[in-house]
Parts: structure tokens; sequence; C-alpha cells
């Protein structure tokens, strides 16, 4: 038996598409009556998104100062932070470009949707799973949040999480990437034999969250022709064959080093479950080509749910009411999916 999950969203950068998406994936009775939802963010930007949308607002609103917000019992709550930034002097405005304000909203309703996760089980407000509209990290950078290059370590800092990755979920393709938000030339320095096994192993346990009780999995090379036999590269023998073969003999089905260019084609055809990347365009260039506005960014490793549209801010076709709310709607529900199971699992 489960119990209707509580989903606890921060809105994204108020300049950007996150709360035209959130709008029009959270019109859907069946989404709300699925689970629960407590939006963190600005009722300027969502009452303007539904406009652009031609949507009528359907959420019920209240400061999250407020006696009122441990007792909402809404299918949509919006904590909403207008009031108290028109307190302090600040019109909640917010440019279709990277802005200080928009970065120091944006953090704030993540840490607000984080401490949703991490109540008790007996609080009004407890979420069983958080979901994260697009931010731009120029503006985390720019309200003094620089230290987190993007919502994964952020998270799991929060979380104190040792061992994380990112996992990307479509229709056709699942992968999960062993190093994250780095710079090209500092992988070959950070890959060791610890992160490709913690990524193959979290993978596993994902992938079992959706429901494949046995996951077959397939390894990137790091290097072009996944090293040609150590004539372009050792990482392979060095650092990725010993974490394959430390997964395998833990009875997880793991094979590779394969050559990254051409894995893909053999996970769509439908013979691997999940595809490990070495680094983050090796894993997302295939994952944003073949399920544009339509896969889910996963933390894995992480002790609740946390799923997010795998698409940015898109300021470029901000407040037209056109942008696509595919990403942020399999979020959502992919979030709810990964609750049930855990419930299911823990009955």
């Amino acid at each position: 038996m489960t119990t209707r999950p509580t989903i606890s969203i921060s809105m994204g950068d108020p300049g950007g598409i996150g709360p035209e998406v959130l709008v029009r994936a959270l019109d859907n009775a069946q989404r709300r009556t699925d689970a629960r939802f407590i939006i963190h963010g600005s009722a300027a930007a969502m009452h303007n998104a539904a406009l652009a949308c031609k949507i009528t607002p359907y959420w019920w609103q209240v400061d999250p100062r407020s006696s009122l917000a441990a007792t909402a019992t809404h299918d949509v709550v919006l904590m909403d932070t207008d009031p108290e930034m028109q307190e302090g002097g600040t019109e909640p405005r917010f440019p279709k470009a990277a802005d200080r304000l928009s970065g120091t909203m944006s953090f704030r309703w993540v840490e607000s949707a984080i401490a949703d996760a991490q109540r008790k089980d007996s609080d009004s407000l407890h979420a069983h799973a958080v979901v994260t509209g697009p931010i731009n990290k120029q503006a985390w950078a720019m309200a003094g949040k620089r230290r987190y290059p993007g919502h994964t370590e952020l998270f799991a800092e929060r979380f104190r999480s040792k061992h994380y990755a990112m996992m990307f979920v479509g229709d056709k393709l699942r992968v999960i990437l062993a190093t994250v938000h780095i710079p090209v030339s500092e992988i070959r320095n950070a890959l060791t034999i610890g992160k490709v096994h913690t990524a193959i192993d979290l993978g596993h346990q994902a992938c079992q969250d959706l429901g494949i009780a046995r996951p077959r999995i397939a390894v990137c090379g790091l290097n072009p022709h996944a090293g040609e036999g150590g004539l372009i590269g050792d990482e392979e023998a060095r650092l990725i064959e010993p974490a394959i073969e430390h997964a395998s003999n833990s009875g997880i089905q793991v094979s590779g080093p394969y050559p990254a260019d051409t894995i893909y084609n053999r996970a769509i055809e439908g013979k691997f479950d999940l595809v490990v990347a070495m680094y983050h365009d090796q894993g997302l260039i295939p994952v944003k080509l073949l399920e544009r506005d339509l896969a889910v960014n996963v933390t894995v490793g992480l002790s609740t749910v946390r799923t997010s549209p795998d698409h940015g801010t898109a300021f470029d076709i901000a407040g037209r009411g056109i942008a696509d709310p595919g990403s942020m709607s399999n979020a959502i529900d992919l979030a709810i999916k990964m609750v049930q199971s855990r419930q299911s699992t823990h009955a």
C-alpha cells in the first residue's frame, strides 16, 4: 500500500522558463491526484507565467512565514516569498537574464525545498521528494553561491552524501555520469576506480527503483575507441576495468568499457538498461539529442528523491508561453514513481 506523496518544488530562475513549464505541468488533474505539491517561488512570476500560458491560476498561495503555511491541505500550495521581498523594499521583478536577485531567490527556494525533505515524517510539510526548476549558474555566482556549480553539489552537501551521481532518464536512454561539473582538462586526474564503481553501483540501485529488477549496465571508455588496447590512453585498463570487475563480483550485470561513439546505439536498441559515461558531455550529448525536452535529471545517492528537467532557463523564449513542459512533467511523474517504488520496497 502506498500513500499519496508530497512533492516539494523549487520554481527555478524566475526570469527563465521554470515558472511556465511548472504552471503547465501541474495544470493536470491526474498529476494533482497522484501527489500533493508545495511550490517555493514568486507569486508574481507564477501569475505572469499563467497569463502567458492562458491558464487560470489553480494554486493556493501563502506567505511561508504565516501560521497558515503549516495547515495547508490544498493539492498545490505556493509558498510565496513576494510579501517578504516587498517588506524589504524589493519588488519581485526578474529580468530574462542572469541577475543577482534571481540567483539569490532561486537558491533560497532550493534550500527551502530541501528543508521540506528534511522535515520529520509527522510534519505536515514533509516532502517525500524534491523537483527543482532550472537555475542559471551565473546568477548563483552573482548571488555569492559560486561554490555550487549546480543543484547536484548543493544537494549532496545538504544531505551529507559522500557518494552521489547525476543520472538522466528518458524514453530511449538512461545515462549516469562518473564525474559531474568539472573542466575537461581535469577529468583525467579526477577519475578514479571508486568514482566509476560508485556510478555503476548507484545506477544499478536507481534502475531498481525504476522497476528494473536486474539492470544491464554498459560502461563507456574515457578515450577514443575505449583506449584501443592501451594505444590511446591507459585509463580503461588502470581505472575502468577494475571498477567493472569489482561491480561484477558483487552481482551487478555490467560490462565494458565500450567506445562511447557506438555504445549508445546498442542501448537504444534495448540491449542495455543503463550507460555509464565518464564525463558530462560524453553522456549528455546523446541524451539531449535524442530526448530533447523529455529527459529527467535524477540525483542518485541521496536519502530523498530529487529530479529535475534536463534543460536550462532558456531566457530567449521565457515569458512567451511557448516553453515545452515535457521534461518538467516527466520530472514530476518520475519523482512520484520513485517515491512509490521506495514505499513499496520498505512496506
